[in-house]
This record gives structure tokens, C-alpha cells and sequence, in this order.
């Protein structure tokens, strides 16, 4: 259902009485386990991934760039080991912007699946720029690009939202646009975490010219509308990922951000 409805930023501070102690502390668990970034082999945490670029010798690769190493030898033919150049896989910046829809109550699977989601962020993206969302018919911002806020601090503020009845997927995708384009990150996108019963505001499909890329978990734990999802992450030039509960979100992830 389409209308003419239009969103507002609303202040997080006036937000609802908190989460049930159980729901916080199951949430809270999941969120914690997936937060732990990821072990890397040696101090270039951004290398291994990414275009095959040339790069000072650093005692990691050993695929010289013979063409760049004499270069630079015959430039400064003086301390030969720091003139040695190198190719690996740079991966490029991130800054991932997810969009949570909070139109439901969240309790039960949905507040599962959404721990998780966050709290998987945090870990993959520990290094790179992540912005959090949540949306009703209204929106409001738990953290902008790069604020660096930790996953439980986020989880905390999502669990306090009040439920909200409407869901205008229009909305945060016209403020993840305008977020998007003062991002500095290379690889920038919007990750949308939602039913996708979309039942305010105008037609989300015509909305996506200023998002690089968007990605679609459909939280199919309840109403849905997958037909949707689909639509709009074919339209957003990213993929679209069924979600039956929490156990589903680390691998949609690591489908989703792979290079």
C-alpha cells in the first residue's frame, strides 16, 4: 500500500519504558557472540581481499612487483629492503548503513535476528564505518556513520524503542541516501533488515538512484512481503536473503559483504 505519508527524524531520547530482562539478556548473549571481530593473520587487517595493488614490503607477501622495485632502487638506491615493492589484495574502506525496521514489537525472534544482525556488524566491521537505523513510519538514528558505537550500546537503544505500527521502507532509504553520500569509504552500502510489509509513505522501488548498493534480509519470521525484498535489492544492484530466525544472519552476512 502506497501514500502520501512522509517520515520524521525522530528523538531517540523519547523512547519507550525498556526491554524485557529476559529479551535483553538473550539478546545481549547473542549480540556479544557475534561481535568479536575476527582473527587476522598479521597487523594489515585490511589485506587479503580486495583489487591487487602495489604496496611497500612488509614481510607478508612475497609476489614481487619487479617493474615498481627497480623504480624505486634506482630513485633511492640506498637501504634496498625498504625499496622493495609488492602486489596483494587491498579491501578498499567499508561504511555498511544498516536500516532496521522496529514497526513490530520487538520481542521474540524478531529481537533475536536483530542482535545478531548488529552484533555481527560490529565484528566484520570493526575496522571500516557503521551506521545504524531504525525505522517505523518515522525514523531514528542509533548511530551515524562512524560514530563507532559498541554493538551492545546499539542493541540496548533498539530494545528500548517502542513498537510502532506502520512500516514506510520509502523513508529510510531517501535519509541512507543522503547518509551514503557524505561517506568517504569506497565500498559504501545500505543493509536492510525488515518484513518488508511496506504499508506507508510512496513506492520504496523508486527511491534507490543514491544508494551505491543495497542488500535485503527479509525477516520472514512473521508477515512478510519477500516478493518485495527481492524487488528492491534486484533495483538496489545487491541480493536479497530470506531470514527464518538469528541463526540465519551470519551467513546472509558473509554472502552479503563478500568482495
Amino acid at each position: 500500500m502506497f501514500t502520501d505519508e512522509s517520515g520524521e527524524v525522530a528523538d531517540l531520547a523519547a523512547d519507550g519504558p525498556g526491554a524485557d530482562p529476559a529479551v535483553r539478556a538473550l539478546t545481549t548473549r547473542i549480540a556479544e557472540r557475534l561481535s568479536i571481530p575476527l582473527a587476522r593473520r598479521d597487523a594489515t587487517a585490511r589485506r587479503g581481499r580486495g583489487r591487487i595493488q602495489s604496496v611497500p614490503y612488509n614481510g607478508a607477501s612475497d609476489d614481487i612487483d619487479l617493474d615498481r622495485t627497480l623504480d624505486a632502487l634506482a630513485a633511492a638506491p640506498v637501504g634496498p629492503e625498504r625499496q622493495i615493492v609488492v602486489r596483494e589484495r587491498i579491501r578498499p574502506r567499508r561504511a555498511v548503513l544498516l536500516a532496521v525496521d522496529v514497526s513490530g514489537s520487538m520481542r521474540g525472534e524478531r529481537a533475536r535476528t536483530a542482535a545478531a544482525t548488529v552484533g555481527a556488524l560490529a565484528g566484520e566491521l570493526a575496522d571500516d564505518d557503521l551506521g545504524v537505523l531504525a525505522f517505523w513510519s518515522d525514523a531514528a538514528w542509533l548511530a551515524r556513520l562512524g560514530a563507532g558505537r559498541p554493538a551492545l550500546a546499539l542493541v540496548d537503544d533498539l530494545l528500548r524503542l517502542p513498537a510502532k505500527g506502520l512500516t514506510n521502507l520509502a523513508f529510510p532509504l531517501e535519509l541512507a541516501a543522503a547518509e551514503l553520500a557524505r561517506a568517504a569509504a569506497e565500498d559504501a552500502r545500505l543493509l536492510l533488515l525488515s518484513d518488508c510489509v511496506h504499508n506507508a509513505g510512496p513506492d520504496p522501488r523508486g527511491l534507490l538512484a543514491g544508494i551505491p548498493r543495497l542488500d535485503v534480509l527479509v525477516d520472514v519470521s512473521g508477515e512478510s512481503d519477500a516478493l518485495l525484498g527481492r524487488e528492491l535489492a534486484r533495483a538496489g544492484r545487491g541480493r536479497a536473503y530470506t531470514v527464518r530466525d538469528h541463526r540465519d544472519v551470519a551467513p546472509a552476512l558473509i554472502d552479503a559483504l563478500a568482495p
